[in-house]
């Protein structure tokens, strides 16, 4: 259970949240505990919720957070499910919420969870490991036109078509079954021009995968809606996103969340009886520091942005 985690944004979290002593806070997405250990650090009366679909998270989150243990309720679930899960704990509303939408380190340093596309694991990429679909299922019961969309479509891979035509090719001979595996048929399709410039050739295609095994972008624009209705007024809701899907799913919800009229332009006066829910404390999405990028390369891609319950 051992492994090292470098929470991404820490400070500029720490401030986006407006801490109170005596306030309820939700870190929906544990991990590693270090923002969470932060947050708790804070709180004198106050309470933090862990939420966490995989297991080995929240058994690490324990060992970080076992001087705080007594402030702090941790969770199995998903953080779409928020709402069930305050209720369960008959909580009302709370003052600051949480999500970092990275991949964790401890996930992509253990190889056996297939996360990484450069150690040899079982095809897996499931956050919550209780569930069967993984991504094997993707990788060896998708149809090529059904690959191409999720490359094309959540890993932005300009290669999708070809990469799906590879991937199948390789599959008909024999079931493609490790991370490797997969990564050699990726790098037959990819012109070597072409993989020789810029990041890992299977590290778009990676994501994509990843992101159709757990669902993520699916649950993402349900949940602010629902993070937001949870939140006390002056509450903060504080979102680290990693690409561009998901930070411009972040940026147009929270721009819903702040009109306050939806009516078409050509109507006379406003009828749609819609309210401004939020503030929006970042106009710009808050990007890491020079310094934390040398000390974290990991962090590279993230973006900040918080919203302020009204």
């Amino acid at each position: 259970m051992e492994f090292h985690h470098i929470s991404v944004l820490l400070n500029e979290v720490l401030e986006g949240l407006n801490i109170k002593e005596d306030g309820i806070y939700v870190d929906g997405t544990l991990g590693g505990a270090g923002h969470s250990l932060e947050i708790v650090k804070r709180l004198s009366t106050g309470k933090l919720i862990g939420i966490d679909q995989d297991t080995n998270a929240l058994e690490k989150s324990k060992v970080v957070l076992k001087d705080h243990i007594d402030k702090v309720i941790l969770v199995h679930s998903n953080y779409v499910n928020i709402k069930e899960v305050l209720n369960d704990l008959n909580i009302d509303k709370v003052d600051g919420i949480l999500l970092d939408l990275g991949v964790s380190s401890h996930q992509l340093d253990t190889e056996e969870r297939g996360f990484s596309h450069n150690k040899d694991a079982p095809l897996d990429m499931r956050m919550d490991t209780s569930r069967e679909f993984s991504a094997w299922n993707v990788v060896n019961q998708y149809s090529e036109e059904e690959l191409t969309r999720i490359l094309y479509q959540y890993g932005e891979e300009k290669w999708a078509k070809r990469i799906a035509e590879f991937i199948v090719k390789e599959r008909s001979e024999k079931p493609i079954e490790t991370t490797l595996q997969l990564v050699s048929a990726i790098k037959k399709a990819i012109p070597k021009k072409v993989r020789m410039e810029g990041h890992h050739p299977a590290k778009k295609t990676f994501q994509a995968i990843r992101i159709e095994v757990n669902g993520e972008l699916d649950v993402l624009k349900t949940a602010i809606t629902h993070m937001v209705e949870c939140l006390n007024p002056g509450g903060r809701l504080a979102i680290i996103t990693f690409h561009s899907l998901e930070d411009r799913i972040v940026k147009d919800e929270f721009k819903e969340l702040f009109k306050d009229c939806i009516c078409p332009p050509e109507m006379p006066q406003c009828i749609c009886d819609k309210k401004r829910e939020i503030n929006i404390i970042t106009r710009k999405p808050i990007v890491p520091s020079k310094e934390e990028l040398e000390i974290n390369p990991r962090s590279r891609s993230s973006k900040l942005r918080v919203a302020e319950k009204i």
